[in-house]
């Protein structure tokens, strides 16, 4: 059973050739939104969209459903329950990826360490310190 029919199988006339060019063209636009929507590409998705491109897509529209501008949630608070969540799992990587697209979309650095702060209690010192040290990235990174 194939994914999701988010990009339909080609069938022009039989040409293989026709559907492998369409699908890498798909596969090229979808993975330049990814990138340019997250800030990051994860080596992973590259894997999936070479492997299964209709279930990469529908995995990118339901990351827009649940971290993009909501009705009443935005952006930058989508991301600090997101990073609460990954500081809880000890996802060092996705705390720095997801704090720096906070900060794309409004956050400061002291709302980062506020939300890092609020972390201590319900989720305990190493996720306060998984968070602290995604901060501690992202203003290295602004220094260097």
């Amino acid at each position: 059973m194939e994914g999701p029919a988010a990009f339909p199988a080609v069938t022009a006339n039989g040409d293989e050739a026709m559907e492998q060019q369409d699908n890498e063209s798909k596969k090229a636009q979808l993975l330049d939104g990814m990138a340019k929507e997250r800030g990051y590409m994860h080596p992973s998705f590259l894997y999936l969209a070479d492997k299964d491109l209709n279930f990469l897509a529908a995995y990118n529209a339901l990351y827009g459903c649940a971290l993009n501008e909501g009705k009443a949630l935005p952006v930058k608070t989508r991301e600090f329950i997101a990073m609460g969540i990954l500081a809880y799992r000890g996802l060092a990587d996705g705390v720095f990826e997801h704090a720096k697209r906070a900060i794309q979309y409004g956050a400061s650095e002291q709302e980062l360490l506020e939300a890092f702060e609020t972390m201590v209690i319900p989720g305990g010192t190493p996720t306060f310190a998984t968070g602290l040290t995604a901060l501690m990235r992202i203003q290295a990174a602004g220094k260097s």
